[in-house]
């Protein structure tokens, strides 16, 4: 089971370090089957711990072993873990797969295919982690990797921008992981999950902490700091602004990152640490009232989107809200559930816009393009089915998992969160309007594009190989799975018995469990009327778009705000102050200066005149004699009267004229 982790760092090692150096070509096709053994040892998890044996509980040794402190690499294979190795592997193995089409003319290449290979080896030590540390070392690689991705193209400033906002907003999040794993430890005195959530509830009642001037519980402090990390890294409403910007990267980049891995790290750290959420039901509330304003936001904001990497990628902040929203409610399995079939339809929306985007030669502004779907059939099919799935259309992928999250939302007798669900299915409208919207633009509108329309074809073999399987999958995968995440199996692990809901969903009315679906259906209507009939709703419109277009503000307020203030601070009180002004003249900046110049001064002594060398000589014999005190002057005169007596000693100059005279004689 190792193996798998083994599998991707090789990937990574040979293709960045020995690639250059070896046939491109076998490097490469290395690298594939690296990453295919990969997905096959995922299956083969996924079999021997769901279908077989059970959780594995995998102890390599000691990595810390000091006093108290025991900290070991461990790795626990459990349902979630494994259903997580499947989307990661399988999603990146496709990921890989459509790179070789879309990149192969980047001079970066193979470290492009690197860079992938080490995204998923990170991804798989978070997901596999046995203990809170070892998951911390996955998410922090997790946000390297993600960085030197969208980072890829460094020569594109708005790139070198995109990657900076994304790790620099995601700190935050690494700073509140890292503070809830500093609790835990302090109070648990382990980080191996198998400790800390068997005895949860013990510190549910009685462990308290001082913070902030207030007396809170242990465990809701510990939630709350873990719930923010997931707001950062999942992009939920305050931390989601660079999500949007991150579609910067490469195509293949968004795909992985945006679709099945990284965004979903922080919904997985939530639904790991299930056991926390079910003692703390003011931190389930708010994470359930997030998600649904996460859901709403991100609809309306998709609304007025041009770029079609972007509109997919605020569809990714609205899924992942749904997310949210169910860990919220206590349904940690079909958070993971959605999770799971997100993964498949989102992956191949990404890689179905990387095929319009190849074939436009990078036009990414739907306003210049459409008709494709007669030039790019296969392209159009393939984003025809990721759509409907995403809209939630019945029996598709998106279906299965979405629907039953609003059908169990509404058992809760919580006013809180029966407001939330209505938000949330309100959102499912806008879901529908930006997908057809964006169809419409890019494969039914006028043909507007710049490119000369007999240049315009398919990609190539490995391109369709990957939109045909990702298209099959989000056919079929919700239906085949669907009674897998429904089941007491999953459920087991994921979540406390009393909050199992159970088959009481089936219990509502046919007519709100037609909800979904009659909203869908009204913004598929309302798309067709806005873009196609009615003009003036259309040209209306654009009065909303000055706010909905512009992200509700959200950056400028950022930048405003925030980013000004501490660029302000930096430069006048840590630059200026400190670092030019208190450190540099205390520093060792001022201190060469310093002797720099007096080494300068002294060199105006060095004349070569035996006057000047005795002048300074008398001078500091004076100073002593004025400045070091009475004992060192009487000790000086003492010193000096007996030399002279020495010196005037007749049979001291005898004996010294008998050894002349002697030396003399041997002379001669």
């Amino acid at each position: 089971m190792i193996l798998i982790l083994l599998f991707t760092f090789l990937s990574f090692f040979i293709t960045f370090f020995v690639g250059r150096f070896l046939n491109r070509d076998s490097v490469l096709n290395f690298n594939i089957a690296l990453m295919s053994w990969a997905l096959f040892c995922a299956f083969y998890i996924f079999f021997e711990v769901l279908i077989f044996s059970g959780p594995i509980y995998i102890n390599l040794g000691y990595w810390f072993d000091f006093a108290w402190f025991h900290l070991s690499w461990i790795f626990w294979f459990d349902s979630i873990t494994a259903v997580m190795i499947c989307v990661v592997c399988g999603i990146s193995f496709f990921v890989h797969i459509f790179s070789i089409d879309y990149m192969h003319t980047d001079p970066y290449f193979l470290k492009f295919m690197s860079y992938l290979s080490l995204f998923t080896f990170f991804m798989l030590l978070l997901v596999t982690a046995g203990n809170f540390f070892q998951l911390f070392l996955g998410w922090e690689g997790v946000g390297i990797a993600s960085y030197l991705l969208i980072n890829f193209w460094f020569t594109r400033l708005q790139a070198n921008k995109s990657a900076l906002k994304a790790i620099i907003v995601n700190r935050i999040g690494d700073f509140c992981l890292y503070f809830a794993i500093l609790l835990i430890f302090y109070n648990f005195h382990s980080l191996d999950f198998g400790v800390v959530f068997a005895t949860v509830n013990i510190f549910s009642s009685t462990g308290n902490i001082l913070f902030f001037g207030g007396s809170y519980n242990i465990i809701d402090v510990i939630c709350l700091f873990i719930f923010l990390a997931a707001t950062g890294k999942s992009a939920q409403l305050g931390l989601h602004t660079w999500l949007p910007d991150a579609m910067e990267g490469p195509t293949p980049v968004s795909a992985l990152i945006h679709a099945a891995t990284m965004v979903t790290a922080g919904v997985f750290v939530v639904i790991r640490c299930s056991f926390l959420f079910e003692c703390s039901l003011f931190i389930s509330t708010l994470m359930s009232i997030v998600g649904a304003l996460t859901i709403i936001f991100a609809s309306l904001t998709g609304f007025f989107q041009f770029d079609i990497k972007k509109v997919i990628a605020y569809s990714t902040c609205s899924q992942l809200g749904y997310m949210v929203f169910a860990c919220g409610n206590s349904t940690f399995d079909l958070a993971l559930f959605h999770l799971f079939n997100h993964a498949f339809f989102k992956a191949l929306l990404f890689l179905g816009a990387g095929s319009v985007i190849h074939a436009v030669t990078d036009e990414q502004d739907i306003r210049k393009l459409g008709s494709l779907f007669a030039l790019l059939p296969l392209s159009y099919t393939s984003f025809l089915i990721g759509s409907l799935s995403l809209m939630g259309l019945p029996f598709l992928t998106g279906f299965y998992s979405k629907d039953l999250i609003l059908e169990v939302a509404a058992l809760s007798l919580n006013v809180t969160v029966i407001f939330s669900t209505w938000l949330a299915l309100l959102s499912v409208f806008g879901t529908a309007y930006y997908s057809i919207r964006l169809l419409y633009y890019v494969f039914y509108n006028g043909y507007n594009a710049n490119v000369n329309v007999f240049v315009i074809k398919e990609s190539n073999f490995f391109t369709l190989f990957v939109l045909i399987c990702l298209s099959v999958l989000s056919l079929i995968v919700g239906f085949l799975s669907k009674d897998f995440f429904s089941s007491l199996m999953i459920s087991s692990f994921v979540k406390s018995p009393e909050h199992f809901w159970g088959l009481e969903h089936e219990s509502l009315t046919l007519l709100y469990r037609l909800l979904p679906f009659i909203f869908t259906l009204f913004g598929f209507i309302f798309a067709i009327l806005v873009n196609k009939l009615c003009f003036f709703l259309g040209f209306r419109m654009l009065t909303f778009s000055r706010f909905f277009g512009a992200k509700w503000f959200f950056d400028i307020i950022y930048n405003n705000i925030f980013v000004l203030f501490f660029l302000n601070v930096g430069y006048n009180i840590t630059f200026k102050l400190l670092d030019r002004g208190f450190i540099e003249f205390f520093g060792s900046t001022q201190v060469s200066h310093f002797l720099r110049q007096e080494s300068r001064s002294f060199n105006l002594f060095h004349t070569g005149f035996l006057y000047h060398y005795l002048l300074v000589v008398i001078v500091a014999l004076l100073f002593m004699f004025l400045f070091v005190g009475f004992i060192w002057l009487d000790v000086l005169v003492v010193f000096l009267l007996l030399m002279v007596l020495l010196l005037l000693d007749p049979t001291q100059q005898e004996k010294r004229n008998n050894y002349k005279e002697e030396m003399w004689k041997q002379w001669t």
